[in-house]
């Protein structure tokens, strides 16, 4: 797939070919941008997992400034752009508290998104610290764009007003994480190309990674895991699906590249281009199999539902077929096994500690006033804790030892600055740990031990069992020299045990000093979805105007059992959404359409459960909505009441245990951003057009009350 920018940039500058992250999106986001390891910082796991354990918390603590704090208290005028993800998911709200958002980690300016993904085509933004709605029915909008546009605007602010003082931007787009949104056009530049199957792919990239010198003569290409289906093993009737979802993924990538292109071009244009370093970290911290077998609602995975593939494609046929994918119906990602291609030559993919397929990124480092290119690939090894620390070295910044007031931790990261002017130089990392979900490894002077762990990122749904029995102490570890064996192919663990061992003691010690402990942390969730994090509270009263409340801060519609009370007055033949959460990926929606009350239950696309009353006259009604499920993803009961007198009933099959969505929300008498039905699309928000007085909701212990 094209890359212009990615290529245009190693053309200048230098390209590093073992360079790492932590495999997963906020601890990666939290190691890049304060210099320590992710679980010392609070960050072993997605922020939406956060639990109570000290690694895991999803707070990074104040001893841990960003580099944006201490670039601020330097001069530097500081911005960020894109996907965020490193804050509290129940502190997200309009009512904050706020000081864990990105203007509270030394960001002057943010736009983007606090959560862990979101639509490319109706994003759910935030401006520094206010919400904001992208345009509704722009047939050319796409967030990339938007960024790019946004931090232009952004350094016309700076040039116009502090122009003397320099800059640190963070810009970090949500492509090509899920879902993968693109204009069709760009997918179809890709029409055929992948039509022999991602085992035929990943043999074409391992020879043409060869003949490109990115990985060095010798290496072995590492074959499939058990586990994960192979090309021959997927029916002739779904090579379509599954050769579109990478196509359009190719299309994203090459779009989101390009997009950074125009970006580096504005700086071009701004005479700021000579002096300014640029760091472009390419990839989803290892190629993403989250898609599982292909995905039309990649929430699916996340939320460990069963389901096939000929359940998908009946469902992709109730919403438009296999030219919805890609756009605002669908919330799809590729089959793990095009993720798999893409870690070539590597085993595993994001998620996993062990492999350098879930690890290893491409990164390029420019900046035409200092940094000469000589066409030599840098192959030390480094990590994204080392960005930090290379950037205070560059500019003369010691490390502080407070900031704000607070004391601050050692860094963990090691200055890669040395390798700028001597691709030969001797490495200066002798160290690194990872652990993701369990799958945990250690790099130590050349060598590398580790484990698979009890989470195999293809298979979520297949896993759970295995989670709730697993103990770390009967993992199965592995053994590699890395400066013989690039690829990991060669587990010498059989033959050197003691070596194995010492390397074993090593990552214990490490991941205590590191507060990784207990092992497998962030699965928590996976087996015990009760204990999200939630809201402290169990009753709400809602007015009109409430919206854009997270989903993980709203009440536990959908999720658990509620009472949902709703006062309202009621035109005639009235219209619009009473109260709704979640979006076209998944979720539920109460509305009316022509005085007809409809109860929607969006099961993440592949089901769909609707219940209608009798149209309502006109007048003040109230309507009582309760729910009972029995526990996480169980059916729900829904019985509706209107004005003391029972209107409908319904059984949904099964539910979602943890989340519909990454950022939508919950919103009354209206439904923003991507919308839960199909029947109102068009007329989005559709917002109500009566008057809604309250809305009452109870939950748990409320509702014995």
């Amino acid at each position: 797939m094209s890359t212009p920018t990615l290529d245009a940039l190693a053309a200048e500058g230098i390209f590093f070919t073992k360079f790492h992250t932590s495999s997963i999106c906020s601890p990666t986001r939290a190691a890049l941008l304060t210099g320590r390891n992710h679980t010392r910082v609070g960050s072993g796991t997605i922020a939406e997992r956060a639990v109570a354990f000290d690694g895991y918390t999803g707070v990074i603590p104040k001893e841990a400034a960003t580099i944006a704090e201490v670039l601020k208290e330097y001069g530097y005028h500081t911005s960020a752009f894109g996907k965020w993800h490193n804050t509290p998911a129940i502190e997200t709200t309009a009512i904050g508290p706020k000081d864990r958002w990105p203007t509270g980690y030394g960001f002057e300016y943010f736009y983007g998104f606090l959560g862990g993904e979101t639509s490319q085509w109706e994003p759910r933004l935030t401006r520094n610290l206010d919400a904001v709605e992208p345009p509704v029915d722009d047939p050319h909008y796409h967030l990339t764009e938007d960024l790019v546009d946004d931090a232009l605007r952004w350094l016309d602010d700076y040039r116009a007003f502090d122009p003397d003082k320099p800059f640190f931007m963070y810009w970090a787009p949500g492509g090509v994480h899920g879902p993968h949104h693109i204009f069709p056009e760009w997918a179809d530049k890709y029409d055929g190309q992948f039509d022999d199957g991602w085992d035929a792919y990943r043999e074409a990239t391992f020879q043409r990674q060869l003949e490109m010198g990115v990985i060095p003569e010798g290496t072995q290409l590492t074959p499939r895991d058990e586990t994960l289906q192979g090309w021959n093993e997927i029916p002739a009737d779904q090579h379509d699906f599954q050769t579109r979802l990478m196509e359009i993924f190719a299309g994203f990538v090459e779009h989101t590249d390009t997009q950074a292109g125009r970006l580096i071009d504005g700086l071009d244009d701004r005479g700021l281009r000579d002096n300014t370093l640029i760091f472009y970290i390419f990839g989803d911290n290892g190629s993403s199999a989250e898609g599982q077998r292909g995905s039309i609602s990649e929430l699916l995975a996340q939320n460990n539902v069963p389901n096939t593939i000929e359940q998908q494609l009946e469902a992709l046929d109730q919403i438009g077929g296999i030219e919805e994918l890609g756009g605002p119906r669908t919330d799809n990602m590729y089959h793990a096994g095009w993720a798999w291609a893409g870690s070539t030559p590597f085993k595993g993919t994001k998620l996993m500690g062990a492999y350098f397929g879930g690890t290893r990124n491409p990164m390029v480092v420019n900046w035409p006033g200092r940094i000469v290119h000589d066409g030599e690939m840098r192959t030390q090894f480094h990590h994204v804790v080392d960005i930090a620390p290379t950037i205070y070295e560059l500019l003369d910044i010691p490390h502080p030892d407070v900031v704000s007031g607070f004391s601050q931790m050692p860094m963990d990261g090691v200055s890669l600055a040395y390798t700028f002017g001597d691709a030969d130089a001797a490495p200066q990392k002798s160290e690194q740990f990872f652990d993701n979900n369990g799958s945990r490894g250690i790099y130590l002077d050349g060598w590398f031990a580790g484990t698979f762990g009890p989470f195999t990122p293809w298979d979520s749904v297949g896993s759970a069992a295995g989670i709730a029995d697993w103990d770390s102490d009967n993992d199965v570890w592995e053994l590699y020299n890395l400066t013989e064996d690039f690829s990991q192919a060669n587990d010498l663990a059989a033959e050197m045990p003691d070596k194995l061992a010492e390397l074993q003691a090593r990552f214990l010690e490490v991941a205590e000093d590191n507060k990784d402990f207990p092992i497998g942390a962030g699965n928590w969730l996976r087996i015990h979805p009760e204990d999200r994090i939630t809201s402290a509270y169990d009753s709400w009263t809602f007015g009109p105007e409430i919206k854009r409340m997270p989903e993980f801060a709203a009440p536990g519609i959908g999720r658990q059992s509620t009472r949902v009370t709703i006062d309202a007055e009621f035109g005639e033949a009235a219209n619009g959404v009473l109260y709704a959460v979640g979006g076209a990926g998944g979720g539920l929606s109460v509305y009316v359409k022509e005085g007809v009350l409809t109860y929607e239950y969006n099961m993440l696309i592949i089901e769909n459960t609707q219940v209608q009353t009798d149209p309502l006259p006109a007048g003040r009604h109230k309507i009582v909505i309760d729910t009972t499920i029995a526990k996480p993803a169980a059916a729900a009961d829904v019985i509706i009441t209107i004005n003391g007198e029972q209107a409908a009933t319904v059984q949904v099959p099964r539910t979602v245990p943890a989340a519909f969505t990454a950022t939508e929300s919950f919103d009354v008498g209206r439904d923003l951003g991507s919308p839960v039905s199909l029947s109102y699309e068009e007329n989005r928000p559709f917002a109500f057009d009566g008057t809604i007085h309250n809305v009452q909701i109870a939950q748990g212990a409320a509702l014995s009350e």
